[in-house]
């Protein structure tokens, strides 16, 4: 999945709220900084779909952006997550 289509895009739109489905560890949780931390099931708010860079179009590789605190933001494919 290298793009995201036009039905994922309407589904998913800024301001949606979504749940984690898939197992994801990050690192730069700021409670937990340079430690792994699993966020499935974790809930958010998509901040952006990232389409494109300086006016040209892009493929981002995790292109949504969601925000699960007022420090913590994280960039998500979309079968990673589900919208509620």
């Amino acid at each position: 999945m290298n793009a995201l289509d036009n039905e994922t895009l309407r589904i998913m739109e800024v301001g949606a709220r979504i749940r984690v489905i898939e197992s994801v560890i990050i690192y730069h949780h700021p409670e937990h900084r340079n430690q792994p931390l699993d966020i499935k099931g974790q809930e958010g708010e998509v901040l952006a779909i990232v389409t494109e860079w300086h006016g040209r179009p892009v493929s981002a590789n995790f292109p949504i952006l969601v925000k699960f605190s007022p420090k913590l933001k994280v960039h998500l494919q979309e079968f990673e997550i589900e919208v509620l």
